[in-house]
């Protein structure tokens, strides 16, 4: 059982947060009516973060500043800059690279997400990295679907292809693929604020391909739709499948679609072999 749990908060909230501080500049104004949840964004805006998060036995918290900039095509964007970072209560010393590294994130619905290159990154700045990422995507989709306006909307969205976390290196394979359904749980007029609640939950069908036959066996209710294979430092392989869902519940600014805080249960039930062979065959 692997369980991370991360969150997102304001600041002078509890353990595991997530503290959020922005400060505006000029650019885009809010538009009256329409969607509550749509994003607002100024040009040289900054955020700053401070992120929180459990794995099983790992504690983690990072730091991240953006900036909001326009691409070439006139599209809002958010470059991240990872500063600090502590694992299981001490501090990081982050790789020189990630120095000029920038994590661009955005929730323009006119702009497709698109993961970091996590090649270039060290490994303890993955999961902080993805994350994030989560959290994004997640009001992102909301967004643009933009039929959910009102406390109680709910919308299904089925996910065509799975998405990965393979370094090539260390992690060799990475793959999980989850359907979308997202609800507005309340909207609060007088705090202007809107709670967002994104189930990640398995496709009846999971587009998976497996390394090793062996995988293709249901380990809980549902077809597996999480595969990990993980290289060790003794040449051999940690290989692991199983089902994997997310909660997540995201607080969002209604003057100019924010995110304020936010919470990421990920439970994932496996099966897992350690294999002396690429193929996973001598386990």
């Amino acid at each position: 059982m692997k369980l991370p749990y991360t969150t997102i908060a304001a600041l002078l909230a509890p353990t595991l947060v997530f503290t959020l501080v922005s400060t505006l500049a000029y650019g885009q104004a809010p538009a009256p009516g329409g969607n509550p949840l749509t994003r607002h964004y100024r040009e040289g805006e900054t955020l700053t973060y401070h992120m929180t998060g459990v794995n099983e036995d790992w504690h983690y918290t990072a730091d991240a500043t953006s900036t909001v900039k326009k691409n070439a095509g006139g599209s809002y964007i958010e470059e991240f800059r990872w500063t600090a970072m502590t694992s299981n209560g001490q501090p990081v010393t982050l790789a020189p690279a990630m120095a000029e590294f920038r994590e661009t994130l955005s929730l323009d619905p006119s702009l497709m997400p698109s993961g970091p290159d996590l090649s270039k990154v060290g490994q303890d700045m993955v999961g902080p990295m993805l994350d994030l990422m989560t959290f994004y995507v997640d009001l992102w989709i909301t967004n643009k679907v933009g039929l959910l306006q009102h406390a109680g909307d709910h919308f299904y969205v089925p996910n065509p292809q799975p998405s990965s976390w393979a370094d090539g290196a260390r992690v060799i394979v990475g793959k999980d693929h989850i359907d979308f359904d997202l609800n507005i749980q309340s909207i609060d007029q007088a705090k202007q604020t809107a709670v967002v609640v994104v189930h990640h939950v398995p496709p009846s069908h999971p587009n998976m391909q497996f390394p090793a036959d062996w995988m293709q066996a249901p380990v809980a209710d549902t077809p597996n739709n999480w595969v990990e294979v993980t290289k060790t430092k003794d040449g051999k392989y940690n290989a692991g499948v199983g089902k994997e869902t997310f909660d997540v519940t995201i607080i969002v600014s209604t003057a100019d679609g924010k995110i304020l805080s936010a919470t990421m249960e990920n439970p994932v039930v496996t099966s897992s072999r350690e294999c002396e062979d690429a193929a996973l065959t001598k386990c």
